[in-house]
Formats: C-alpha cells, sequence, structure tokens
C-alpha cells in the first residue's frame, strides 16, 4: 500500500479518540435526564475519557516499540469496538462511564500507533507533511464529533450515537486488518523496555519544551470545547444542534492550520516557527475573552483563528520530536500524548469549577500561563545544551 495511503488509515485510526470523547457533548442534559443522574455523574461520563485515555498511552507507547505496530494497534482498536458495544446498550450511568473508560483504553491505541508508523515511514520535509496530516485528523476529531452527535441523538436518541460509531469504526478495524502492513524496522524495534526509556523525552531539552506547550494548548483547547456549549447558551440561548455546527468553524480552521504547518515547516527554522505560532495562538485565546460576549459572528471569528494558530502549530510539534528523539519512537510518543491528555483533562475539570467566577476570567488566566510557558519554551530552545539525546 503506497506511503500516503497508509498516513491516512492510520491518522484516521486516531482520530477517532478525541472524536469520542466529545461525540455527545450537545446531549449531556438529555442523558441526565434518561438516566435519571446528578449532573456530577454525567460529567464523568465525560471526564473519565481523556484520564484513561492519558494512561494507556505508557502503556502502548513501550508495546508498540517492542511488539510491533500492526499488532498492537488491531488488537487495542478491537477492544475499542467491543467497549463501544458496552456504551451502546448501558441501561444507566454506572454502566456508561465503566464503557467510557474501557472505550479510552482501546481507543488510545490510535495516537501512538499513528505518530510511530509516520516516523517510520517518512524523513525530513516528507515526515512533516505526513505529520500535518495526522494533526489535521486527530484535531479534527473533538470538533466533528458534537456535530455527529447532536445530530444523531437529536433525531435518532443516545444509543443510536454508539451504534453509529459502532459501524463505521467496525468497518475501519477490517481495513487495518486486510491492508495494514508491520512497518516496525530492526533500528526503530526495542527487545527490552526499560523505565528510562519513559524519562528520555523529560530529560531532553526540547522534548520537555514540547510536552509543556502542548500540554498546555490541549488544556486550553479542551477547556474551550467544554465550556463552549455552557457559553453559547448563557449568551446567545442556542439549541443542541446549533451549538454543535458552532464547532465546526474552530474543527475547519484546525485542518486548514494543519495542513499549511505540515508544508510551511520546510521553509523556516522548526523551532522559531513553533514558538511564533503558539504566541499567536496565545493571543486568540486573549481575543476570545475579550470579544466573545460583544456577537456571535465575533465569537465565532475568534474560534478560528484560535483553530489557525493551533493547526499550524501541532504538527510542528509532532516533526520536532520525531527528528530530535528517534529511539524508542513509540514510547516517546506516548509520554507527549500523556501530559497532553492528562492537561486536556485537568483544564476542563478546573474550567467548569471556576465558570461561576465567569469565562473571561479563566481564559484570562489560561492567557497568563500560556505566556509564562512560551518563555519557558523560548529557553529551552534557544539556550544551555541538552541532558540527555534521544
Amino acid at each position: 500500500m503506497r506511503k500516503k495511503i497508509l498516513v491516512y488509515l492510520v491518522s484516521i485510526v486516531a482520530f477517532f479518540g478525541p472524536f469520542t470523547q466529545t461525540i455527545y457533548t450537545p446531549m449531556l442534559p438529555e442523558i441526565g435526564q434518561q438516566f435519571q443522574a446528578s449532573q456530577d455523574a454525567i460529567n464523568l461520563t465525560v471526564s473519565i475519557y481523556p484520564l484513561f485515555f492519558a494512561i494507556m498511552q505508557l502503556v502502548y507507547g513501550p508495546l508498540i516499540d517492542k511488539y510491533g505496530r500492526r499488532r498492537i494497534l488491531l488488537i487495542g482498536f478491537l477492544f475499542f469496538l467491543l467497549a463501544t458495544v458496552g456504551a451502546a446498550m448501558s441501561s444507566s450511568v454506572q454502566m456508561l462511564i465503566l464503557f467510557r473508560a474501557l472505550q479510552a483504553c482501546g481507543g488510545a491505541v490510535g495516537s501512538v500507533a499513528a505518530l510511530t508508523v509516520i516516523g517510520d515511514l517518512f524523513e525530513g520535509k516528507l515526515r512533516g507533511r505526513a505529520m500535518g496530516i495526522y494533526q489535521m485528523l486527530v484535531a479534527l476529531g473533538p470538533g466533528l464529533g458534537p456535530i455527529f452527535g447532536g445530530f444523531v441523538g437529536q433525531h435518532y436518541g443516545i444509543h443510536r450515537i454508539f451504534w453509529a460509531l459502532l459501524g463505521i469504526t467496525g468497518i475501519l478495524w477490517f481495513i487495518l486488518l486486510l491492508f495494514l502492513p508491520e512497518t516496525r524496522t530492526i533500528t526503530s524495534g526495542v527487545d527490552r523496555f526499560r523505565i528510562r526509556h519513559l524519562s528520555n523525552v523529560l530529560t531532553h531539552r526540547v522534548g520537555l519544551a514540547i510536552v509543556v506547550l502542548g500540554s498546555v494548548q490541549y488544556s486550553v483547547f479542551y477547556l474551550l470545547l467544554i465550556l463552549l456549549p455552557s457559553i453559547l447558551t448563557d449568551l446567545y440561548k442556542l439549541s443542541p444542534s446549533q451549538t454543535g455546527l458552532m464547532f465546526l468553524p474552530i474543527s475547519l480552521c484546525v485542518v486548514i492550520g494543519s495542513l499549511v504547518g505540515g508544508r510551511i515547516q520546510e521553509y523556516f527554522d522548526l523551532k522559531k516557527l513553533l514558538v511564533t505560532m503558539a504566541f499567536l495562538n496565545m493571543a486568540t485565546v486573549l481575543l476570545f475573552a475579550v470579544f466573545a460576549s460583544v456577537s456571535l459572528p465575533i465569537l465565532t471569528c475568534c474560534l478560528s483563528l484560535f483553530g489557525i494558530f493551533l493547526g499550524l502549530s501541532l504538527p510542528l510539534q509532532t516533526t520536532l520530536l520525531a527528528n530530535e528523539l528517534p529511539h524508542h519512537r513509540a514510547t516517546s510518543t506516548g509520554v507527549y500524548n500523556f501530559f497532553r491528555y492528562v492537561w486536556m483533562t485537568i483544564g476542563p475539570v478546573v474550567g467548569t469549577y471556576f465558570y461561576r467566577f465567569g469565562f473571561q476570567v479563566e481564559f484570562y488566566a489560561c492567557v497568563i500561563i500560556f505566556g509564562c510557558s512560551l518563555v519557558f519554551i523560548y529557553r529551552q530552545f534557544f539556550f544551555g545544551a541538552d541532558v540527555s539525546r534521544g
């Protein structure tokens, strides 16, 4: 199979991880009514997903390095399918929480496997372009999830959301079974896993900087996604399906930004370009805090700008990580994803608690944290020497 087709194939698998996390967020009030559950219990069905998704990054990384990309990807994704059946058949909120956790355990394999396969197949400029495709699809997931779930849930019921998801991903699993080759080579594999392999990315100056940046960006991104339905309801009184459509601008702009980011890195210094894109991404958070309450079109514009600069920066991060830490590639990717997804969980949990003080205050705080992280990243990129090399 051609390399470019393989990139799309494994990236689509990775897409369904974040897609599944946010798939029914517009239907949260309806789920609470159907299961007669508290708001905290319903929110837990969403927040538990990224927690297990993050933990499994550390598990899949060493497994993929040792046993190969194809085998672990097929096993993990099959586990995701089985958990989706359980979610579709859930008759209580407790069952839904359990199967959402199991969904995350299976779906987490896509993120690590896809980046590792891309690192195996490409080098140089072609690696950057392939990373752009991957980041495009992965970043598209959390935005398209609410659009899909809002439409299916409103017209066909909550359980049909999971049955539809099962049908689509089941077809994808059979395509993987038939056409996905093993891309691990002798030089990219590892015979024995050691705990220190997990710390390599954190003792590497560039690796640590990328982990910090990814963590901050994903925390802000998912805070925005989780709070957006409440913001839109409070300010503009939108319906669930209308709220779902408001995720479309940010999703499309992340797609555009990721594709462009995968290509423009061929013409600029990667580190300088990443710092610039991250700074502009921070600036769009400030714009959202200041202008989101002015009008719905201005809010949409702020979301679009945020998506553009987030998308531009994401492929730069994964390309730099693959370039700087070529050995134990899946393990390093797993650690990077672990911290991103942990903060993807922490951000919305903390943000939901402080929403009572106003969303503007929260996003002003995000700008301050973002700015401090940029200072740290700049120092890591351009001053001093690495403690260890990948």
